[in-house]
Parts: structure tokens; C-alpha cells; sequence
């Protein structure tokens, strides 16, 4: 079994979910149940489905649960430019959530061509 918490991929992922709880705390309460459930989903997905797909014993399982995690990711940068038009959070959080998650699917992209390239071997 691999260890998600030696993952950088994780750790950012993980970063990536306290960054977005925070941030959403200050959304109106009507979006409570709108965009900021949605962000904080897309969060938890991608640092789930991480340590998720850690827990497969197959290499094929573990790469359709990190191409799941990058997608939840891709997901939750788009999120954060919308939240920041709707004015719910300001352009700098916008920026820091969108920069955390760019460095999260560059990450996991990266672990999913290196184990890739090892599976077509």
C-alpha cells in the first residue's frame, strides 16, 4: 500500500482544503449551500481521491483516482476566479486558492506522466 502523506501531490492537496475552508467562511450565507459547498467539495475531492487511490492495490486504480484528484482540482481554480467576480472573496485570496491549486495539478500531472511512463514500460 503507498503512503499518501509522503505525496507532495497530498500535501498540497491537503493545504488546498484548509485554504478553501477558510476563505469560504466569509461567503453571504445563501451561498453557503451554493459556490462555497461547491469549492469546498471540488477541495476535498482532489485531496480524497488522493489518498483514495493510494489505498488501491492496482497501478491502473491509482492513476484513475489521481486523473479524478487533477480534475477536482482544475475544477476548484475556476471556482475561485468566480467567487471573486460574485465579489465573495477578494482578487489577492483569488490568486493565493488559484496559485495553490495550479501548483497542486502541476504536481499531481506530473506523478500521473511518471507513472504513466512507467506502466507503459
Amino acid at each position: 500500500m503507498r503512503d499518501h502523506t509522503k505525496l507532495r501531490a497530498f500535501t498540497l492537496a491537503d493545504d488546498l482544503v484548509l485554504a478553501v475552508y477558510r476563505v469560504t467562511q466569509s461567503f453571504p450565507g445563501y451561498e453557503q449551500f451554493g459556490l462555497a459547498n461547491q469549492m469546498r467539495r471540488a477541495a476535498i475531492s482532489a485531496a480524497s481521491n488522493i489518498v483514495e487511490g493510494c489505498a488501491r492495490s492496482t497501478e491502473a486504480d491509482y492513476l484513475r483516482f489521481l486523473d479524478m484528484a487533477f480534475g477536482s482540482c482544475r475544477e476548484l481554480a475556476y471556482q475561485a476566479t468566480v467567487a471573486a467576480r460574485l465579489g465573495y472573496i477578494s482578487a489577492e485570496d483569488s490568486t493565493s486558492l488559484g496559485s495553490l491549486a495550479t501548483e497542486t495539478c502541476k504536481t499531481l500531472n506530473g506523478l500521473i506522466r511518471s507513472l504513466r511512463r512507467q506502466t507503459s514500460r
